[in-house]
Parts: C-alpha cells; structure tokens; sequence
C-alpha cells in the first residue's frame, strides 16, 4: 500500500499524527504483519506486503483517516 500526501495536501501528516502514524508502522513491522523495509515520512507511506485487499484497504482508509480510525486498525500497546 501507498499512501502519498503530495496529491492530497490536507492530508499532511502534522508532527503529532505523523508519530503516530511511524508508531503504527513499527508495530506493524513488528508484528510481522508489513515487511521491515516499510515506512512513513510526512507525506508518504509504504506498506509493503500487507496481508490481502480487505486489510490493505482497511489500513489505507485509516491511515488517511486521522487518529482514531489509525488506532481501531493498528491497536498498540502505548
């Protein structure tokens, strides 16, 4: 999944979201659920090898979503 906020500038991630966001993708990462070499920068995001559409597309929609939907589909435990 890639998610690139220079088409959609209102979605910018702000600092605040932005280390949520990385917190995520961590735990995702380490979880083992995205390969390692996935990231998040303040104005893109790569999943790579998310496990099937329906998740990819749940993920895609949170990331874009803002906090709360972030924090229903990549609960942590901060």
């Amino acid at each position: 999944m890639k998610a690139d906020a220079l088409t959609a500038p209102r979605h910018t991630l702000d600092t605040t979201v932005h280390d949520v966001v990385r917190e995520a993708v961590g735990h995702l990462i380490d979880s083992r659920q995205i390969r390692p070499d996935s990231f998040a920068d303040p104005v893109y995001v790569v999943l790579d090898d998310v496990d099937g559409e329906l998740r990819t597309r749940e993920l895609a929609a949170a990331f874009c979503g803002g906090l709360e939907p972030l924090a229903r589909a990549v609960p942590t435990s901060s």
